[in-house]
């Protein structure tokens, strides 16, 4: 199984060789100019990713848990919220996973508690590109893990976080660890705590993760995609494994028009701090601004 840095490198490719396609017709049918034919390439792929973008809304409108009073949005809202969750599934997916791979960042006179970064499916490291120069400019140590295989057992990525873990501990002296999950990255955090004890953890903080699980799994592939279907037996015995403590170290920030988790309620946990936002789509989750100075005010809480 591929790398998600190498399958989106190859979509990439495959979407380059579908607007040379496009152009090379237009030239050919049309009689376009050159440029105009390369704009129409262009546009062609942009109109497809678009559209594949507002059908993740249209499903997730299908099984959609009903949106609280306050969080209700108008036509112009709306179209904000998809542009913004356009903009970010076009910049990670073609900018920042085909480039990224797994790094460490150590300020050893940080009091801060280190961030563990987990990423969510399909993805890698690079989702994190607008969280960590805020990490940076607060001096907060932090490493990332690429979660492999892609299409791997949740389970299997246990020992990845366990490692990066305990290499972010030595490196920083620290007893305790943060974790930053987004999306399937907070399922494999509370995995890691059922098999590894929740002593080294300061606190976890889930960016639309789908902890009750998500009804667009079912269209996923492989084992971690069976596992997030909604009431899997998976999540059942996951939750069956957390006592009162380990759910009052986890902080749940969501979205109620989530387009990936849906019922967008999935995303809220029983007996952890629920934060709630309205009007940022699934990907955008790790680019917001609200979003991203809500996760490093639950960070600048903890002193290591």
């Amino acid at each position: 199984m591929k790398s998600a840095r190498q399958l989106s490198r190859t979509l990439l490719l495959v979407q380059l060789g579908a607007a040379i396609l496009i152009a090379w017709a237009a030239m050919a049918r049309f009689g376009m100019a050159g440029w105009q034919a390369a704009l129409t390439g262009v546009a062609s792929v942009v109109l497809v990713r678009l559209l594949i973008n507002m059908n993740n809304f249209a499903m997730a409108a299908r099984f959609a848990s009903a949106t609280p009073p306050g969080f209700h949005l108008g036509l112009k809202d709306r179209l904000r919220l998809l542009a913004e969750e356009f903009r970010a599934s076009m910049v990670v997916t073609s900018w920042q996973l085909p480039r990224a791979s797994a790094a460490t960042r150590i300020y050893p006179d940080s009091k801060q508690v280190p961030v563990l970064l987990l990423h969510g499916y399909g993805c890698n490291s690079g989702y994190w590109a607008h969280l960590t120069p805020l990490l940076d400019a607060a001096r907060i140590s932090h490493a990332s893990v690429d979660l492999e295989p892609v299409a791997g057992d949740i389970d299997g990525y246990v020992p990845l976080v366990e490692r990066a873990a305990r290499e972010l501990q030595a490196a920083t002296g620290a007893k305790q660890i943060a974790i930053v999950a987004h999306s399937m990255g907070g399922l494999v955090a509370r995995a890691w705590m059922r098999a590894h004890g929740t002593a080294g953890v300061a606190r976890v903080i889930t960016l639309g993760s789908p902890h009750h699980g998500t009804a667009l799994a079912r269209f996923g592939l492989g084992q971690n995609a069976f596992q997030m279907r909604d009431d899997s037996a998976w999540l059942r015995a996951l939750a069956a494994g957390e006592d009162a403590a380990t759910r009052a170290l986890v902080s749940s920030l969501y979205t109620h028009h989530d387009n990936i988790v849906s019922p967008q309620e999935s995303s809220r946990l029983e007996g952890a701090r629920n934060l709630e936002f309205g009007g940022v789509g699934h990907v955008a989750l790790g680019s917001n601004p609200r979003v991203l100075a809500a996760v490093m005010q639950e960070l600048a809480a903890l002193v290591s």
